[in-house]
């Protein structure tokens, strides 16, 4: 659907569509037509781009994981997090600001690591 000739044959379509309203009296079915096949395609068009998102996402990961791979001074531990929970990555997240921050002594010994919280996931 996202291609420049799909574009343009859907364009023709309504064009079509329009230029035969005068033939059809203007007709609860010649607008019915219209109203059905815009439905239809934008449903089938919202699964369509999920597709292409996830296929997007995984290969986004897989390069960042090869990145990290790569790397001596990266954690290795964070490959895969994108399976973790939402509450697992907040954390880290939240650790790794602190970490960046250099993180106020009371509150570092309150909360968990980055290293810590990688670590439980291997676990």
């Amino acid at each position: 659907m996202g291609w420049p000739s799909t574009f343009l044959i859907a364009t023709f379509s309504c064009i079509v569509w329009a230029v035969s309203g005068p033939f059809f009296h203007y007709s609860d079915t010649w607008q019915l037509v219209i109203n059905t096949a815009t439905t239809v395609l934008t449903f089938l068009a919202v699964f369509l781009i999920q597709n292409s998102q996830n296929r997007d996402g995984s290969a986004i990961q897989a390069k960042l994981d090869e990145i990290l791979r790569a790397l001596d001074n990266a954690r290795g531990e964070f490959v895969g997090i994108e399976h973790m929970t939402d509450v697992q990555i907040c954390a880290i997240r939240s650790a790794l600001e602190r970490e960046v921050r250099g993180g106020d002594s009371d509150a570092a010994s309150a909360d968990e690591s980055v290293d810590e919280l990688l670590a439980r996931r291997a676990s």
